[in-house]
């Protein structure tokens, strides 16, 4: 994993971003908040389950299905399956050594 602060690259509104095998952060630090650096590393880990690319595909249709859902922008990221898992461990550092294959899918629903 590479850490790398590129404060234009990130949407407005977010702190980082995950593209295997970097982690891009807005702020400086945003290096050192271990939680935050989970989060992205969850991520990361995903991204590996699924090939890269098949993971940005599944992200932006299922945050298309949550959108119609929902009808609201946040409540459409906050609910994709890759974030409800990220969100729901970031604080637990040693979660990806426990974590099983393709966990996501449990938060599907």
């Amino acid at each position: 994993m590479f850490l790398i602060v590129a404060k234009y690259l990130i949407p407005k509104g977010y702190r980082g971003l995950a593209v295997f095998p970097f982690v891009f952060v807005k702020y400086p630090v945003d290096k050192n908040n271990s939680i935050f650096v989970n989060h992205e590393k969850i991520h990361l880990q995903q991204q590996l389950e699924l090939l890269i690319l098949p993971f940005f595909i599944w992200y932006v249709l299922e945050y298309c299905f949550r959108l119609l859902q929902y009808k609201n922008a946040n409540l459409a990221y906050r609910n994709i399956s890759f974030e409800r898992e990220a969100y729901a461990n970031e604080s637990n550092l040693k979660y990806l050594e426990t974590r099983s294959f393709c966990f996501f899918l449990k938060f599907l629903s």
